[in-house]
C-alpha cells in the first residue's frame, strides 16, 4: 500500500464526498433560486434553456468526436439539441429537475471554473479544454462527478444515435422491419 492510499481514510473519503454533494446541491439550488438559471425553454426549444446552450454548443463535438463522418459538424450538433430537447421533454419533472441542475453547475461561472477547469465561457473553450474536464469528470474520485460524466455522454449519445441518419455512418441498418 503507498503512502498516499494510506494516508486518504475511509472516513476521509466519505466526508470529502459528503461536502462535494452538498457543494454541488447547493450551488444548483443557488442557481434556481437566484435567478442565473431561466426555467423558460430556449427560441425553438420545449426543455433546453438558453443558459443550457453555450455548454451543450461546446461540448456535443468533442462528446461526438469520431461519429461525425461525412456529416456537417453545425448540423449535426443542431439535430442533436433538437433530438435532446425532445428526450428531455419526456424525463420525469424530477429527473428534468436533476439535469437542469447539472446543466446550471456547468453554466454558473462560480461553479464550472473549479469543477471543469474551464474558467472562461464555454463559447471559449476548446476542444482540448473539453476533452480534460471530460476526461477529469470520468476518472474522478468523486461519485457525484463520475455520475455527471455518465449523465452528459449518455444524453448526448442517445440524442444523436436516436436519429436515424446517425445509423448509416456507424453501419447500423436500423431496427429490422416487422
Amino acid at each position: 500500500m503507498s503512502a498516499v492510499t494510506q494516508g486518504i481514510s475511509r472516513r476521509h473519503a466519505l466526508k470529502l464526498g459528503l461536502g462535494a454533494t452538498a457543494f454541488l446541491a447547493s450551488a444548483g439550488l443557488t442557481a434556481s433560486l437566484s435567478g442565473c438559471s431561466s426555467s423558460s425553454a430556449a427560441p425553438g426549444f420545449s426543455v433546453l434553456r438558453a443558459s443550457d446552450m453555450a455548454f451543450l454548443r461546446a461540448a456535443i463535438p468533442v462528446m461526438l468526436d469520431g461519429a461525425l463522418k461525412g456529416v456537417s459538424l453545425s448540423g449535426a450538433v443542431d439535430q442533436t439539441l433538437q433530438s435532446l430537447d425532445r428526450g428531455l421533454a419526456h424525463l420525469s419533472p424530477e429527473m428534468l429537475k436533476l439535469t437542469q441542475q447539472l446543466f446550471d453547475v456547468l453554466a454558473m461561472a462560480i461553479t464550472r471554473g473549479p469543477l471543469t477547469g474551464i474558467w472562461g465561457s464555454w463559447e471559449g473553450a476548446d476542444a482540448d479544454a473539453i476533452r480534460h474536464f471530460l476526461e477529469h469528470w470520468k476518472n474522478s474520485s468523486l461519485n457525484l462527478l463520475r455520475q455527471g460524466h455518465s449523465s452528459l455522454l449518455q444524453l448526448v449519445l442517445m440524442a444523436w444515435y436516436s436519429r436515424p441518419d446517425a445509423w448509416v455512418p456507424c453501419g447500423y441498418p436500423g431496427p429490422p422491419k416487422i
